[in-house]
């Protein structure tokens, strides 16, 4: 087992500086926030499709709605890309994540073959979350840390 630890911590010391210089933070905090800035683009552009997708979905009133899933996906990954607040912007997405998960992906209510693909997607949302909250739990860590 020591053995086992002293390879870890080898193998972490050579990888631990690639991985830590700034553009791979950043790259990793777009990553998690693309398919967000893309879903906002997206509704905004086609505002009608966005409210069908409220409908489809059964949120009323749709229109409203749409705008606060727009400004929420575009603002919350501006914050968290920018920075600024970006623990709350993390639990926005995380928290936003988890609603639409447990609202669009009700895999349990569906027959194969749709069950499949559909629970896949619930559970690769869940990972999302995940990854936002552990955004979130970063930087409120690293604001204790004392400069």
């Amino acid at each position: 087992m020591r053995s086992l630890e002293g390879a870890e911590n080898r193998i972490a010391a050579s990888v631990g500086p690639v991985f830590a210089v700034g553009w791979i933070r950043r790259l990793a905090l777009l990553g998690l926030c693309a398919a967000y800035i893309q879903g906002g683009l997206n509704k905004a552009a086609d505002f009608p499709a966005a409210i069908v997708e409220m409908q489809h979905l059964g949120i009323v009133p749709a229109a409203p709605f749409a705008v606060a899933v727009i400004l929420l996906e575009l603002g919350a990954s501006a914050m968290i890309l920018a920075g600024i607040w970006r623990w709350l912007g993390a639990l926005a997405l995380a928290g936003f994540t988890l609603m639409a998960t447990f609202l669009a992906l009700r895999f349990w209510e569906m027959g194969p073959p749709d069950r499949f693909g559909t629970a896949n997607a619930f559970f690769e949302h869940l990972g999302l979350a995940g990854g936002f909250l552990l955004v979130a739990w970063h930087d409120l860590r690293d604001r204790k840390r004392p400069s």
